[in-house]
């Protein structure tokens, strides 16, 4: 199961992922980070701290986003990852195209 928090603080659009992200929910974050792009967002965090797995359906989520991020000047950083689901990311290589940090203060002073 997924839950979904969005936040802002200081102008950064914050969506906390909790639980899990697979196949059959990925639609859900998909739509979230759609929302925030529509509604004009420049820099989005994701914040990982409550998320417990994520699955190659998750992860192309993401990836999905990476070309039209950068067309648009919207930055994107993922904090707060568990080694677990960190690991999943480096598998991939997504570490090397979407910043990750610690944790969000961390994510955000960057």
């Amino acid at each position: 199961m997924l839950r979904l928090e969005k936040s802002t603080e200081n102008k950064i659009e914050i969506l906390s992922l909790f639980g899990e992200v697979d196949a059959s929910n990925s639609v859900i974050l998909d739509e979230a980070i759609q929302e925030l792009v529509d509604g004009g967002a420049k820099s989005i965090i994701v914040d990982g701290e409550k998320l417990d797995y994520i699955s190659s359906a998750g992860l192309g989520v993401f990836m999905s986003y990476l070309e039209d991020f950068n067309d648009k000047g919207i930055s994107m950083k993922i904090c707060g990852l568990t080694p677990k689901v960190h690991e999943v990311f480096k598998i991939l290589g997504l570490d090397q195209l979407i910043p990750i940090y610690e944790d969000r203060a961390a994510a955000s002073a960057s």
